[in-house]
């Protein structure tokens, strides 16, 4: 296996993983979300980002390291381009409004903050299913040497 090989299916790997996660958070987690008592809000909410935020860490550093890899290794095509804007929506999505949204709802389960939460939630679901079906095609391009 070339080193080109080796970093893009790294990199398949990792964007395969956000991009599950990332559906378990849109159709599994988050719909749970308005379910919450008011009253066990602050707790339910506490927890959630306690136990989210190492596996967040966990996916976006690998997520990083791979893209780094496929980008110093090469080839770079429009294949792994495509990748790498669908997985940087999903990253820029959570930085700037995500993670301030969930900021704030540490406060309370505010209806319009949980409406603003599952938009850039389905915005960062569809950066990572691009990302997925990007790496995808960019692993098929290096090994049939079309990338």
């Amino acid at each position: 296996m070339t080193p080109a090989m080796a970093w893009a299916v790294g990199w398949l790997v990792a964007t395969a993983l956000h991009a599950g996660f990332q559906l378990t958070v849109s159709l599994v987690v988050y719909p749970a979300f308005p379910r919450v008592p008011a009253s066990a809000w602050a707790d339910f909410h506490a927890g959630h980002s306690r136990g989210i935020a190492p596996l967040v860490g966990v996916l976006y550093a690998g997520l990083l390291a791979t893209a780094a890899g496929v980008l110093v290794v090469g080839p770079v095509g429009a294949w792994l381009f495509v990748a790498l804007v669908g997985v940087a929506v999903a990253l820029g999505t959570t930085a700037l409004v995500a993670a301030p949204t969930h900021g704030r709802l540490g406060a309370g389960p505010d209806p319009v903050l949980l409406r603003r939460l599952r938009r850039a939630d389905a915005v960062r679901t569809v950066g990572a299913l691009v990302g997925a079906a990007g790496a995808t095609l960019h692993l098929l391009a290096v090994v049939g040497g079309a990338a």
